[in-house]
């Protein structure tokens, strides 16, 4: 594209909608009809600049020029319950049912590293060794040792505000650095799987798995499971970046990016029930099939959420994406 040309050939009607722009208020219903017809060519050639021959300076003066004219056609809108209602039904679970491709297998894979870790450190003394003096291994997981108090060491509100705060900026850190090629993504998660296989090695070599298992399973599926869902998005976010498909890498990064937006406020919310769980159910004095009862109800009910509700809205379209006339317009793509 020859900037220069195609600056001097749509000028005139960047200015005309200027102009337009500036006396909405007395706009006759011919100049309100050329408005919107501006707005939608000024649009079209905003995204051809931007994918052909991008200046700054003129998509700056452009993308201000769109922004205004599409709030003069479509109106301010205020976010409203509606919109939190919409976005709990519709939006986030089916922006997590469509990237089940990538949170499921990281889930298996996730997993089966823990446990094969567990095995590890539980069958060999050496690896035990290295990890603490016998004295503190033992403090770790005798009865009542470190382990266990844990979970009790603070009140339970502030307890389970903190978990909340460290998880979900876990859960954000994997949303956000996938965009770097996953690595990071990677790195997160398999420091998370060290830390539950190494909590299973040590308390599977003392002869108490089933008391580790009874104070991570509560909290832990549901909390591990949001972990995975931020993990597997931020692996899918990073493989566009790889293979943005048959859109272009720009319009492919901001669709995927604003739905992995939407996961964080989502999953926090996920994340903040599982804390709860963590503060005043783990702890608790229950028995520890009710203890476990708990976490597995709000596991199932989680995956019931995401496949029921997400599945029906992602048939019906839903992206997770933000509403067609809240998105920056863009050319069309070949498939």
């Amino acid at each position: 594209m020859d900037l220069d040309v195609f600056v001097s050939a749509h000028r005139a009607e960047w200015d005309r909608l200027d102009a337009l722009l500036r006396r909405q208020r007395r706009l006759t219903g011919a100049e309100a009809d050329e408005l919107v017809a501006l707005y939608q060519r000024t649009a079209t050639h905003l995204s051809l600049i931007q994918s052909s021959a991008p200046d700054p300076q003129l998509t700056g003066r452009l993308s201000q020029l769109v922004a205004r004219a599409r709030s003069a056609v479509t109106g301010t809108r205020r976010a409203s319950w509606r919109d939190v209602t919409r976005f709990l039904t519709h939006g986030f679970p089916a922006a997590v049912y469509r990237s089940r491709h990538w949170w499921v297998p990281t889930a298996l894979i996730s997993t089966a590293v823990a446990v094969l870790l567990g095995w590890w450190i539980g069958t060999h003394p050496e690896v035990q060794s290295s990890i603490a003096a016998p004295d503190e291994l033992r403090e770790l997981t005798r009865p009542g040792g470190q382990y266990e108090t844990y979970y009790s060491s603070h009140p339970a509100a502030s307890f389970a505000a903190q978990v909340w705060t460290n998880n979900a900026q876990a859960a954000a850190m994997c949303l956000v650095l996938g965009i770097f090629l996953c690595l990071p993504v990677v790195w997160i998660l398999f420091q998370n799987m060290l830390n539950v296989g190494v909590g299973i090695g040590l308390m599977s070599s003392a002869g108490r798995l089933d008391t580790f298992l009874g104070l991570i399973l509560p909290h832990g599926l549901l909390e591990l499971t949001a972990v995975f869902v931020a993990a597997g998005t931020g692996l899918r976010l990073g493989w566009t970046v790889i293979d943005p498909g048959p859109r272009s890498r720009r319009t492919a990064l901001a669709e995927e990016g604003r739905a992995a937006l939407g996961m964080a406020i989502g999953l926090a919310l996920v994340l903040f029930v599982s804390g709860a769980i963590e503060g005043f159910v783990t702890p608790s004095g229950l028995p520890t099939w009710a203890r476990i009862t708990i976490g597995v109800v709000a596991e199932l009910a989680f995956l019931a959420y995401v496949y029921v509700l997400g599945g029906r809205a992602a048939r019906a379209g839903e992206t997770g994406d933000l509403e067609a006339v809240e998105r920056s317009a863009v050319v069309p793509t070949a498939a």
